[in-house]
């Protein structure tokens, strides 16, 4: 048994929700943590939470809203988090300079008005960072939160100082691929320090890749992650699984 701890679960997305739940639980998916990173996305997975159980959210503003996301709407953010019981995180939330770095401030700005809702709610937070991962380590030391870092892809030093913070590291079907580094870092943090995730319906594990991901294809990324460690698939799957529930803080049982 295992939890998909970071996925992107909408019709616009990928297959049909509903089929989606069903394939992932047929191989031992137990518990779902939709990121929901617009508004749009946040009213959709609060529907989809009331509709399945062991499915739980993470809310947040991602930094590609930048621009769109003014006081109201977090003002708006706060009152959703106090009222859904299933929000376990804040998130996903960071700074993305892939596209452009125009708009660093205001980038800035958002990312520490969410990770300041964070403390205020006592929540984990899920952190995107791409292309500003020293930046994001500089913001996130100021802050007295724990989290994931999803979809990892920094080096062996980087995972240690996010560790040492409190971060767990969100690993995916990236670790899969042949031209992947990723196992280095998974070889020196160990079990202890990682999350199972697929950012679906992106990123799928080869022998998937470039199609549409979904939670189903997890054991790809656990047999790699066996493989890698030198330790059993159940060994993966109770460790992470441990990890996440206690991160996340899931009324689900160790």
């Amino acid at each position: 048994m295992f939890i998909d701890t970071h996925l992107h679960l909408s019709k616009n997305e990928g297959i049909l929700p509903e089929l989606f739940i069903e394939n992932a639980k047929n191989v031992g998916c137990q518990a779902f943590i939709v990121s929901c990173c617009s508004k749009e996305s946040i009213i959709e997975g609060i529907k989809l939470a009331h509709q399945f159980d062991h499915l739980y959210l993470a809310v947040g503003f991602h930094p590609e809203e930048v621009g769109k996301v003014g006081e109201e709407d977090l003002l708006w953010l706060a009152k959703v988090i106090e009222k859904e019981k299933r929000i376990v995180a804040i998130g996903e939330i960071g700074l993305d300079y892939h596209y452009t770095s125009d708009f660093k401030e205001q980038m800035r700005t958002l990312f520490e008005q969410q990770l300041q809702l964070a403390e205020k709610y006592h929540l984990p937070v899920v952190i995107h960072t791409r292309e500003a991962i020293q930046e994001t380590y500089d913001i996130l030391k100021k802050y007295s939160l724990k989290g994931s870092i999803h979809c990892f892809s920094g080096s062996v030093e980087m995972a240690e100082s996010f560790i040492r913070l409190g971060y767990f590291l969100g690993i995916g079907g990236v670790v899969t691929f042949s031209n992947s580094k990723l196992y280095q870092v998974v070889e020196k943090v160990g079990l202890s320090s990682i999350l199972l995730e697929t950012d679906s319906p992106y990123l799928a594990p080869s022998p998937y890749r470039g199609k549409t991901n979904q939670s189903a294809y997890i054991p790809y990324i656990i047999e790699k992650l066996a493989e890698i460690l030198h330790v059993s698939s159940e060994e993966v799957e109770k460790t992470t699984t441990k990890n996440a529930i206690l991160l996340f803080d899931l009324p689900m049982i160790l």
